[in-house]
């Protein structure tokens, strides 16, 4: 006998019940939006895990868990009669169409380009640019419809204004960044961020040297940013590159903790030449597990 296949209209009344005042989960029926925001980041951050570690096997379930985040929310929105599942669809696909008229030109779901014209055809910075200019006209549209709001002190639209405050610090520099990049505000080259990093680092010590840490701390921040546009730059995600090299530590420091144990010494019994020469140990016999991490790493 095979097993019932459950389609997406099957998880929107499951949710249903499960926010039901009379027969619904007590844990579900406690959840508001706020709540519910820690654990749609957590759930991005799973199915990136399971990304790099190739885990396709898992990924259904972790994908599924991040599609569950959205229907929260929209279960929120249909119970305060704001908006629901097919509302984000409808401003999904509407949004998609409007970015992409070089794929759906009448901006239609059955337009199509005219034959002939392949996608190799098309400039790739053409489609960016476009894609770009109709953010900037969509960022433009929603500063026009914040009248009235907290946001709104009758400053002209900005293009930081959607970057979301909730990214991770690494993630939202580069966005930052970025966004200022392409209105001109940027290094010529990677030699020019190299120089702003030696000039944060210079501070760092200066600050130290003068005994303010707090300070130190400051200019701290400001080195972190600026290695973030080196990543930047090398069109590297500086939270991935980050990631990997988190795992490269782990990898070898449990590759120190391993060779000591089989000792019967633990780290905090030697000396720091003894976990160096481990360490160094470690680097030369690394090898990557996952395929995400393989290739040339700082």
């Amino acid at each position: 006998m095979s097993e019932t296949r459950h389609d997406l209209q099957d998880l929107l009344n499951l949710m249903a019940v499960l926010r039901d005042a009379e027969q619904g989960c007590p844990w579900d029926l406690k959840q508001d939006w706020d709540s519910i925001v820690p654990h749609t980041l957590e759930e991005a951050y799973e199915v990136a895990d399971a990304i790099e570690r190739r885990a396709f096997d898992e990924l259904p379930g972790e994908l599924g868990d991040l599609l569950f985040q959205v229907v929260y929310y929209s279960q929120f929105g249909r119970e305060e009669g704001r908006f629901d599942f097919h509302d984000v669809v409808h401003a999904l696909t509407a949004k998609m169409l409007r970015r992409h008229p070089h794929v759906f030109p009448d901006g239609t779901l059955t337009s199509r380009r005219p034959p002939g014209v392949s996608a190799e055809a098309i400039e790739t910075r053409q489609v960016h640019s476009r894609w770009e200019a109709l953010k900037a006209e969509e960022r433009a549209e929603r500063a026009s419809d914040t009248t009235g709001t907290a946001d709104t002190d009758g400053a002209p639209a900005s293009v930081l204004d959607d970057v979301p405050r909730a990214l991770p610090a690494l993630s939202r520099a580069a966005k930052l960044s970025k966004r200022v990049a392409r209105v001109g505000f940027d290094w010529p080259d990677a030699r020019g961020v190299i120089a702003k990093i030696r000039e944060e680092l210079d501070e760092v010590e200066e600050a130290l040297a003068h005994g303010d840490h707090d300070h130190a701390a400051e200019e701290v921040g400001d080195l972190l940013f600026a290695v973030t546009n080196l990543a930047r730059t090398l069109k590297a995600d500086p939270e991935r590159c980050l990631r990997d090299t988190n795992a490269k530590f782990e990898r070898r420091f449990r590759h120190v903790e391993t060779a000591l144990a089989a000792r019967g010494i633990r780290p905090q019994d030697v000396d720091l030449d003894t976990l160096e020469a481990h360490w160094q140990h470690a680097k030369q016999h690394d090898t990557p597990s996952a395929p995400a991490l393989r290739g040339k790493r700082p």
